[in-house]
């Protein structure tokens, strides 16, 4: 429950007095609806319908009856029913003037979240993501997110529907506190009773997004593998595994169809046995008279699906807490992970990184995970000199892509530093500089379901087709983006699909290349690339050797032949740093080792 009040805080922080506007008109209109039921009756009794010593009795008439003797015409059945149809006419028009602004309050509101939401884990820590699937994003910015709408609608009918309740209940009282009593005692019984259905929908609820969350992990991971699972003829097993989450999907949703609708069942039943014995004891015990009976009657005959309506929309309520729970975490895990960024004012852009010496490691230690003992490097001490070229090799596993993390500021050492010129990463100015004067191509390129252009465009917005190509040519990817059906704005499908392993990594390149970067930093950027294309790009960074600073993650070690300092890592540590003669030299090395070992397989 403190979730839902806690997002009910900041729908009133959003709305403000829009909120409380909301809520005023839905009191006058219960209130117009109301003096329509309660006149309906009196108003005939004064033109002579019903006999008009029997309203005597009823509050308001006799008060009522004085202006009208007051006025100088004479009231008519058409003036009578057309003050009724005034009065149940501007009811409708306000509830059509609520029901907008109510949407526009509703909207707004799951607006604003969503997008506070998403802002929060575009900013979050490289390491939040680490820890997370990326599925349970996808679920909580669809799925959960629509529950909490949902949710928030539904808690604004429970307020609209008891200010309703309250302001008939006032006026059945006026007219009958006893038989009122009786009514509003029975529904309280009945109310009572309702809270198991209540609790079993809360269940019902987190059974809901439990399947959900696995639902939504399911099919990211079907569908990133969809090459392997065709390739392997895997169909059978993963319409199985559909087949059976569908199924119990299903039964959720019907188990709380049973308990909705027992609910519903009890209420309509028990509102007929209770309407029956309210009757008999108005008339057999408490003698009410007849045109009191028939208003008491009527309020009650529109006020008893309020309540049946409030107990739905309290089972269906609770049944969206878990999705209120569950954003509620998000967004206070991703503010405790949030990087502070720091921009040019009015600008938007990192602030400009100006480097003279290098980025140095010192002393660092790095864990994924702080339980375990096992680490991901291990007393790092390595220093990258501005504007040269430095290769970082080793064995899978020996720690390349985690320093390479840690020298872009994407993770912070558990122990040591990481400097640029001599000032600290940790210090979140810059970090965030660092991050803009990074161009990075990783091993596995990432590409969007855009033209190329577009994909290109998204790094230096204002490029032009002549920066567009200088950048394509360097990384060798011009010659076939022009042999293209549309060029420049050929749509290349999901994740590149379209287009070899090469060429997606020539147009990644291309694309880190178009940022001007003063820090290039190259993850396997060359593995997937014949022996021609790897050359053109070799011959192109060594163009750029002396201009910018490159780090270039390699296991083949035959394209950092020009690098200016190798790095060699083994299970976390740096074993040797050199040239690359130097270290081939020494046979008895690890990098000595690893030459020997590609020579002979190239062999």
């Amino acid at each position: 429950m403190k979730d839902l009040f806690y997002f009910i805080g900041k729908l009133n922080g959003f709305a403000g007095y829009r909120l409380y506007l909301n809520m005023l008109l839905i009191l006058v209109i219960s209130l117009l609806e109301g003096i329509g039921i309660y006149m309906i009756i009196p108003l005939l009794g004064m033109i002579g319908i019903v006999e008009q010593a029997s309203l005597s009795g009823i509050p308001l008439i006799s008060s009522m009856e004085k202006i009208i003797d007051g006025w100088s015409w004479e009231l008519s059945l058409q003036s009578v029913l057309g003050l009724y149809v005034v009065i149940v006419g501007g009811q409708a028009l306000l509830s059509r003037c609520q029901a907008l602004l109510n949407g526009r309050i509703l909207q707004g509101f799951i607006r604003t979240l969503r997008m506070q939401t998403y802002e929060g884990l575009i900013h979050a820590k490289w390491e939040f993501f680490l820890r997370r699937r990326t599925s349970d994003f996808h679920h909580i910015m669809s799925s959960e997110l629509g529950r909490v709408n949902q949710g928030t609608f539904l808690f604004l009918q429970m307020i609209s529907a008891f200010l309703f309740t309250v302001i008939q209940i006032a006026l059945a009282f006026w007219l009958s506190p006893v038989l009122s009593a009786l009514v509003l005692l029975a529904g309280g019984s009945l109310v009572l009773f309702g809270r198991r259905f209540v609790r079993k929908s809360k269940v019902v609820g987190e059974q809901t997004t439990a399947l959900s969350r696995h639902y939504f992990a399911g099919i990211q991971e079907h569908f990133n593998g969809i090459k392997d699972i065709k390739s392997n003829q895997l169909e059978p097993s993963h319409l199985n595994w559909f087949n059976h989450l569908s199924r119990r999907m299903e039964e959720n949703f019907i188990q709380y169809g049973k308990i909705n609708a027992m609910s519903q069942l009890i209420y309509r039943l028990a509102s007929v046995v209770l309407i029956a014995g309210f009757v008999y004891a108005a008339i057999e015990i408490l003698k009410t008279p007849p045109e009191q009976l028939v208003l008491i009657v009527l309020i009650f005959s529109r006020l008893w699906p309020r309540f049946i309506g409030i107990q739905s929309h309290a089972e269906q309520l609770v049944s969206q807490f878990p999705a209120f729970r569950a954003i509620r975490q998000l967004q206070s895990d991703v503010e405790s992970d949030r990087e502070r960024i720091h921009t040019e004012e009015n600008t938007g852009k990192a602030l400009p990184l100006r480097m003279n010496q290098g980025i140095q490691c010192r002393e660092v230690d790095y864990r994924y995970d702080s339980s375990l003992p096992v680490y991901a490097l291990r007393s790092v001490n390595v220093h990258i000199p501005v504007n040269r070229m430095t290769a970082i090799v080793g064995k899978s596993g020996s720690g390349k892509s985690t320093l390479m993390d840690l020298l872009m500021g994407l993770i912070q050492p558990e122990r040591g530093e990481v400097l640029i010129d001599g000032v600290s990463l940790r210090e979140e100015t810059l970090l965030h500089t660092l991050r803009g004067a990074v161009g990075y191509v990783p091993q596995d390129p990432f590409l969007f379901h855009e033209s190329i252009r577009d994909n290109l465009k998204m790094v230096s917005p204002e490029a032009s087709d002549e920066e567009l190509w200088e950048a394509l040519d360097f990384s060798a990817a011009g010659d076939f983006v022009r042999t293209l059906p549309l060029g420049l704005d050929t749509v290349i499908g999901d994740r590149g699909v379209r287009l070899s392993g090469g060429e997606r990594q020539r147009l990644v390149l291309a694309r880190a290349i178009l940022k001007k970067p003063s820090i290039l930093v190259l993850d396997e950027a060359t593995s997937a690339l014949d022996s021609e294309n790897e050359q053109l790009i070799q011959d192109a960074l060594d163009q750029l050797k002396g201009t910018m600073t490159i780090i270039v993650i390699a296991h083949r070690l035959s394209t950092i032949r020009h690098a200016d300092q190798v790095i060699v890592m083994e299970q976390g540590y740096v074993v040797q740093q050199g040239g690359y003669k130097q270290l081939s030299q020494d046979h008895q090395g690890t990098f000595g080792q690893l030459l020997q070992a590609q020579t002979r397989t190239a062999l």
